[in-house]
């Protein structure tokens, strides 16, 4: 099975310079940037490491995915989120799970093995909101079909191309995650999570705002 492993960029050369020199690169059948537009010199370091940058066309996580979906050529794909918090030696992993027939791979912050950025806190308000969703979504479209997705909003994963066949993202919004959950559940795809260990941002901000993109999260699980 060929793999490509997709990297999605914006501003973010601080993790791209963690991370990028500890991916085996050779262990992937085709390696690509989806670059949001950085100014911060994300595409010139990517590319300084032969990684192929493809400029967004249009704006938006969702559109992110989306044309990464129309440009990968192997059988399956990783996305993978450079931000200096998550060992990149656990893309080896995910794509030993999808070479194993696996549809979904889910990178989970979420089962007792793993270890999210807040655990180590006493407030968890971004866990506890994945958590949460994680059993509407399930109660929502699963009904018993499949075992519940426990960290339904990480966008660390692997997706065979039958799943992406069948895929259809909505154009804008930030959704594609759980609208991922969603097709999984409808298509009774062969989905696994496995754990890993996230620790906090030590560098940048996130792009995605706790308020905003919930409200989005929430009106696309009830729609």
């Amino acid at each position: 099975m060929e793999i490509s492993l997709c990297l999605l960029t914006w501003d973010e050369i601080e993790g791209c310079r963690m991370d990028v020199p500890r991916l085996d690169l050779s262990a992937f059948s085709q390696v690509f940037a989806l670059d949001a537009g950085s100014r911060d010199g994300t595409s010139e370091f990517l590319t300084s490491w032969g990684i192929e940058v493809v400029g967004q066309e249009e704006r938006g996580y969702n559109a992110a995915y989306i044309e990464a979906l129309r440009h990968f050529t192997g059988d399956a794909i990783i996305f993978f989120h450079p931000k200096g918090t998550i060992d990149p030696d656990y893309t080896l992993q995910m794509a030993e799970w999808l070479q194993r027939g696996f549809d979904l791979v889910i990178a989970s912050r979420m089962l007792r093995d793993s270890i999210n950025e807040e655990d180590s806190t006493v407030l968890r308000p971004r866990k506890w909101f994945g958590q949460g969703l994680a059993v509407a979504a399930s109660f929502r479209w699963n009904h018993g079909r499949l075992p519940r997705i426990g960290d339904p909003l990480h966008g660390f994963r692997g997706c065979s191309r039958l799943f992406t066949s069948g895929l259809s993202l909505q154009p804008t919004g930030v959704t594609a995650d759980l609208e991922m959950v969603r097709h999984a559940y409808a298509s009774t795809a062969r989905t696994v999570e496995f754990p890993v260990r996230e620790s906090t941002r030590g560098h940048g901000t996130t792009h995605f705002p706790a308020w905003h993109t919930g409200k989005q999260l929430l009106r696309y699980l009830t729609s």
